[in-house]
């Protein structure tokens, strides 16, 4: 019996195009501006080593940038550049610059299920505060409260078996009584190695069939176990 949801973000519960085509853009309009207004920041220092230890060099606040930059555009899943994407996104949804995209069924759903008594968490491997950011800014209003909590690649990296094994310690269920929601097929299969039951969402021709999972076009075709 499904006790708990594990859902993904990115063409899951809202667009990839608002991620790949808002999020990201901003974040590395923003990057090197930021850096320099926030060099002082214990926070952004402490990321800024976490670069600096992934290129295994030394970094000028500039090089750091270029960096960063970089990883963007090669839309990589590293943790500190999350986290500092996740402070640059933190000021634009301030701003009101940017609103967090759901798809029209996700706060319905979310809500359906919160009501029956499931336990509902996000795992994406953006940081744990860009994925608040995202639910809390969303154009459907503050989502938040319909969570019990939040996972990001601090947990493990989304296609590695052990990460799905650390959530259901962390949740204290039974991995079986755990339903994880994604589009990626890599993913899911790791979720179901580790015990979960699991299931495909196909929003768009974006997402490819992945064998051996439930498929879904959307949140009302999702059956629970």
């Amino acid at each position: 019996m499904t006790k708990a949801i594990v859902t993904d973000i990115e063409g899951t519960t809202s667009s990839i195009d608002f991620v790949h085509e808002s999020l990201f853009p901003y974040a590395r309009q923003h990057m090197r501006q930021f850096l320099r207004d926030n060099a002082g920041d214990e926070r952004v220092q402490l990321e800024l080593h976490e670069v600096e230890k992934v290129e295994g060099e030394d970094l000028s606040l500039d090089d750091a940038a270029d960096v960063l930059e970089r990883w963007i555009a090669e839309d990589r899943k590293y943790t500190p550049l999350k986290a500092l994407q996740g402070m640059i996104w933190a000021q634009g949804y301030a701003a009101g610059e940017l609103k967090g995209h759901v798809y029209p069924d996700t706060p319905d759903y979310l809500r359906r299920w919160h009501q029956a008594g499931l336990s509902l968490f996000v795992y994406s491997s953006g940081s744990v505060e860009a994925q608040q950011l995202i639910f809390g800014h969303s154009q459907a209003g503050d989502l938040r409260p319909l969570f019990s909590g939040y996972f990001d690649t601090r947990v493990g990296a989304k296609r590695e078996v052990d990460a799905y094994r650390r959530i259901a310690e962390r949740v204290e269920l039974a991995p079986d009584s755990i339903l994880f929601l994604s589009d990626i097929g890599a993913e899911l299969d790791a979720a179901q190695a580790a015990g979960f039951q699991t299931c495909q969402l196909l929003r768009d021709d974006k997402a490819v069939p992945a064998e051996g999972h439930r498929q879904a076009r959307d949140f009302s075709e999702v059956i629970l176990g």
